[in-house]
């Protein structure tokens, strides 16, 4: 994919250099009464050009680095969940008592409360 990026890149020098090239003339530019702008046509057309590129640009740029940071959040929360969910709580635990050869005494028959 860098391969195709890159000859894309170096199309579109090359056919920048054969229109400055073809159109090295000079012109004048009214901007408003008064004021005359004397340039060439290719500095002209660059200049226009990455007057409507490079505000587009920054706003793709600014989206692209909003959304990655939404990702991001959205992907830490759900892993947070995840390893929440994986690692079970602990059971209740009960004291064993230690083995021995005694057996526990029998218990007691309740003693009534009415004597």
């Amino acid at each position: 994919m860098q391969i195709i990026r890159t000859i894309v890149w170096v199309l579109l020098l090359v056919a920048l250099l054969v229109f400055a090239i073809n159109n090295w003339t000079p012109i004048s530019v009214k901007i408003w009464e008064g004021l005359i702008l004397e340039t060439k046509i290719p500095a002209l057309v660059i200049v226009s050009f990455l007057i409507g590129l490079v505000p587009m640009w920054l706003v793709h740029r600014g989206a692209k680095w909003r959304l990655e940071r939404r990702i991001a959040t959205l992907e830490n929360a759900i892993r947070g969940a995840c390893v929440a969910a994986a690692v079970p709580t602990p059971a209740k635990v009960e004291a064993e008592a230690p083995a021995t050869d005694e057996t526990p005494p029998a218990a007691l028959p309740p003693a009534n409360e009415a004597q």
